[in-house]
This record gives structure tokens, sequence and C-alpha cells, in this order.
């Protein structure tokens, strides 16, 4: 059956409504002539924003709402029985089973040419190891979430590229990386003293790829007290993970602040920030600073902390061309770490689709004693929000990399690191006398400097707040790295306050050289 009249219009909404629902009694021999988009998802986005939010509800046993994580992590899904295990196509499913605080199920579907039915929950699946429970209690159950396969790094092993696991958070990774920060659908006042409200994604459409498909298609719909909403990501593998990301947001209420394009990671300590106590690895984190290309093509970039108060940084900024939270630095030596490696862990980089208009760059750093915190994070904050009710439509790109260098303005130059220190002055005697300053040390690299002279004159641009004096801004030549290192000694004026500070290289002309290097010295109490 072929649709082609404006009559047919209804007919066609009513079998598009039969097909959401999961009938597989539709066939069509004729090619397809309908497909499954984004629109299908945001009918059921705006209708649900019409009605009042009803909260998931657990459908768990007690056995596996209250087991313990060492319990949890023997639940192992068998890959063997993936999802088009046996189709001929590169991608595979495979999914969470519920337990502890993965509490709710998702509903996940798959959608073909011709139908899109549910992907049922099969105990049979599942590798439970030593536990023991009444097999009649979890006939009802559903997934959690699911992971995509894929041969990213071997032609005859399917890897696990992409994880959808809890709330609205997603994580992929590219060729030969490790699981770091993560994604998410929608930030709702974070780090608000009325506190955060966390979107999850409720129900999954994911589309069956053909046998020579290189992307993987997935719909979601969002759902929170205050927000809806319809996503679709396009997935494709590669070297470094490119996903596409398209989104319509319907706000049930106002919110105060509305972060588009979240990413959370973690910053335990590093280079800027060492670890107050012994630990062989100089560094631990998934991302080491918040890199920002602004609209009007200025660079910025600003090292993370873990600061001892929660700590909220604003950069306005008018349609970005693209923000993210980098991990600068793969050297191994960097971490040590054999078995995180924090190394291979990738950056996320968000390049927006369209104009973004007038807003801010968010980030978010919240004290944590340890590394299983996520306690960083960075969105998109419009300066317009949507009225209730009203679609705010928005895409980008989400680029996972290991690739830094190419998120660099190609002809400038940029940080390759931020080292922190007590500050101190060399006597006549050579010994080091400290004086009660802190000492930050920029070192900057790139194309812009690499082919001047050690006496060329390079000069810096530095700023701070007034809670902070400067008592030496000195630039030297770094003939390792061929670049150029800032050395800032300050004094802090009041430490139960943070330094707000700025620093870039400029030629004699005033012309910049570099990124601009911007850093909060956080408050010590």
């Amino acid at each position: 059956m072929i649709f082609r009249s404006v009559s047919n219009t209804d007919f066609r909404a009513r079998v598009r409504t039969l097909l959401l629902a999961g009938s597989t009694a539709l066939a069509f021999v004729a090619a397809p002539v309908w497909a499954f988009s984004i629109d299908d998802v945001a009918s059921k986005a705006k209708d649900l924003a019409g009605d009042k939010y009803s909260a998931p509800t657990s459908n768990l046993p007690s056995e596996f709402s209250e087991m313990k994580f060492a319990d949890y992590q023997q639940i192992r899904f068998i890959n063997e029985r993936a999802y088009w295990g046996k189709l001929k196509t590169p991608f595979k499913l495979s999914f969470y089973h519920q337990g502890m605080h993965f509490d709710t199920p998702v509903k996940i579907n798959e959608v073909t040419a011709t139908t899109v039915k549910p992907i049922k929950y099969d105990r049979t699946k599942f590798d439970f190891g030593s536990l023991k429970f009444d097999e009649n209690a979890t006939k009802d159950l559903g997934y959690a979430g699911f992971r995509v396969l894929y041969p990213i790094n071997k032609a005859d092993k399917q890897d696990e590229i992409a994880t959808f696991l809890g709330a609205s958070y997603f994580r992929v990774v590219g060729k030969g990386q490790v699981y770091g920060l993560s994604a998410r659908g929608l930030a709702i006042d974070t780090a608000l003293p009325s506190g955060e409200e966390f979107p999850r994604f409720r129900e999954f459409w994911i589309e069956r790829p053909k046998a020579q498909d290189k992307q993987l298609v997935i719909y979601a719909l969002l759902d929170s007290p205050r927000a809806t909403g319809a996503y679709r990501f396009v997935l494709r593998p590669g070297k470094d993970a490119v996903m596409d990301v398209q989104a319509r947001v319907f706000l049930r209420d106002k919110v105060s602040k509305l972060g588009l394009a979240p990413l959370t990671s973690m910053y335990l300590f590093g280079s800027n920030q060492p670890s107050e106590q012994h630990n062989f690895r100089p560094e631990l984190h998934d991302s080491s600073g918040l890199q920002i290309h602004a609209g009007n093509g200025e660079w910025l970039w600003r090292p993370l902390n873990n600061p001892k108060h929660l700590s909220v940084s604003t950069f306005s900024v008018e349609n970005p061309k693209g923000f993210g939270l980098l991990q600068r630095g793969r050297e191994f030596s960097r971490y040590e770490d054999l078995d995180d490696r924090y190394d291979l862990r990738p950056s996320a980089w968000i390049e927006p689709k369209g104009d973004w208009g007038k807003g801010t760059v968010e980030l978010v750093e919240i004290p944590t004693p340890d590394e299983t915190n996520d306690n960083i994070v960075a969105f998109w904050n419009p300066e317009t929000q949507p009225e209730v009710g009203k679609p705010l439509d928005f895409a980008y790109r989400l680029h996972w990399t290991m690739d830094e260098d190419e998120l660099h303005d190609p002809k400038s130059s940029w940080v390759k690191q931020t080292m922190r220190s007590v500050g101190d002055v060399k006597q006549k005697n050579l010994i080091r006398q400290q004086d009660g300053s802190t000492a930050l040390v920029v070192d900057f690299e790139g194309p812009a400097l690499k082919d001047l002279a050690p006496d060329a004159p390079v000069t810096t641009q530095v700023s701070t707040d007034s809670n902070a004096e400067v008592v030496e801004n000195s630039l030297r030549y770094n003939p390792v790295l061929k670049g150029w290192r800032l050395t800032l000694r300050i004094k802090v004026k009041d430490p139960k306050k943070p330094v707000e500070m700025r620093a870039a290289l400029v030629d004699e002309a005033q012309k910049p050289l570099s990124e601009t290097w911007s850093y909060q010295l956080p408050a010590d109490e």
C-alpha cells in the first residue's frame, strides 16, 4: 500500500499509531513508504508534557533491589546471545539487568522498515553467577539499559562502544579508548540551592541496521517533573566516535537553569592541584579542563579543580562554535595507572549545529574525596528559555576523541600544562625562601610559537580579580616544547574567597599568539 494523496493523512496517522504501539499485524508487501522519525517521539513527548508527571516505580523483588555492588557485578550478559547476533550486521545489542539502584526498567523497541516492536526481557540471556533467587520473581522485569557492540578494534571481536544506563547518562568510546566521562540528555537546575532535577530516558527505539551500515540510529524519550524531550542519536564508530544529536524539548513548568548538551566528568587531582596525600599517580581525572571556542573566534582553556566548596563558573558566549571537557596530555607518565588507564579516556567535544544565540557555558565543580564521584559538569545555558509547552529544537555533533590537537586553532598555540606550587624567591645563597605566595606555571606550545626565535618579542596579557596581587609575571622561552613558560606568583588577600585570573600570549603589536588561559584558584577554606 502506497500513500500518496493528502486525503490519506488520517489513515497514515492511524497506521503509525498502531506501529508505535508495537503492533506487528501490519506489514507492507511493497517497499516501505513510512519512516519512523523524531517527530513520532516528539509527539509522545508533547503529549507527556501536557500530563502530570508520573514518577517511575520499581518492579524489583527484594533480592535484586537490596543486592550489593559485588552481587550485581555477578550478573553478566551472555554476548553470544546478543540481539541481532544472527543477523549480518556489524552492530549488536546487549542489555543491563535490573538491580541495586537500577530498579526501574526502560522500554526498548526495535524499528524495522515496516514495524516497531518491543524488545522483551529474556532471563536466559544472563549468567547470574552464584546468585540464588526465585525465577518467578524475574518474569515481569525489563532491562535497565543497553550496550552497543561493534568490532571497533578487531574485525572478529565485538567491542562495547556505547552504553545507555541510569537517568539520561550515556558514554561512547572510539578505537583504543576506554570509558571515561559521560554525556547526558538534559540538565535542570544544576548546582542550585533548590536541588537538581535528573531527567531520564524512559523509552528507546533503535533502528535495525543493515549489513553495510556504518551508523546506528537511536531515538529516546526523556521525562522528568518539569521537562520532556525527544532525541535522535546517530552513532558513527571509528578512530574517534561521532554522534549527531537532534533534540526537541518541552517544559512542563518553568526551570531556573536549563542545561543543554551536558557533560559529566571526574577530576580528583592533577598538576595544577596535586594530591594532598602521597599517591604514585601524578594525576587522576577523566578530564583535565574545559575548552571553549567562542562565536567571536576566541579559544579559552580552563583547567579543572577539585574545590573544597561547590564552585560555579560561567562564560558568556554568543553562538558558540564548540565547547567540551578535554583530557589534555596523553603521556602514560602523567597517570601511571595500569588498571584504569586514564591516558586512554576520551575527550568529549560539543559542536553546535546552527545558531544557538546568546547564553553561557557553565562549569560546575563539586568537592569529592575520591574518584568514584562524577564531580564535574559542563553545559550550555541559553539566555532565552522556551515557554512552557513550546518546543525547543537544537542539534549538535558530539565528538569522542583522543586527538585533542584537532580541537585547537591550527595557527595559534595552547596550554600544554598548568602547574601549581608554593611561591618562593631564590636568595643570594641560592636557597629558595617561601614568601607566602602561590605560584602558577603555565606552558604554552603550538604552531604560532614553534618557529619563533627564543628572543622573539613575546609578552603576556595577565589579569586577576581584586582578591589577588600579582608579585611576579615572568615569561621565558621553553626549549623543550619550543614554546613559552609563564610564571605567575600571586598573593591572595582573602583565602576564604577564590581568585579568578586570565592570561594570554601576545606579540609586540598585542595580537594574540595563544588561546586564553582562564583559571580559578579555589578558596582554601
